[in-house]
């Protein structure tokens, strides 16, 4: 008897666990998201500057935004010419294009990333 009590509470503790472990694990995935959209300014800026120093005024593109990176753009990530959408399952997506050397927030499906 005390042997199927505890299973009965376990299997309770479990059905309220895993639906908090699978809303941690979509805030983890925006996140990351974020920083990557951190990490695409902070490059392209930095790009930009370098590119003036030498006396070079041309525009950074999709592609040589991407190879900026010290990383390769995860899975939730696709490029297609100067746009980047991320596409984060459960949430949504949003697509940020590069333009005038800046990355620009396009539509945004997620809440998390509204403010970017």
């Amino acid at each position: 008897m005390e042997l199927v009590f505890v299973i009965v509470v376990i299997g309770i503790l479990s059905a309220i666990a895993i639906p908090k472990f699978a809303a941690t694990r979509d805030d983890a995935v925006v996140a990351q998201g974020r920083e990557t959209v951190g990490a695409l300014r902070s490059a392209i800026a930095t790009e930009r500057q370098k590119r003036i120093l030498k006396g070079d005024f041309s525009n950074i593109d999709g592609a040589a935004a991407e190879n900026l990176l010290a990383y390769p753009l995860n899975s939730y990530w696709s490029r297609s010419g100067n746009t980047f959408t991320f596409t984060a399952p459960n949430v949504g997506s949003c697509s940020f294009t590069v333009s005038n050397n800046k990355l620009v927030k396009g539509s945004c499906g997620i809440s998390g990333m509204s403010d970017l």
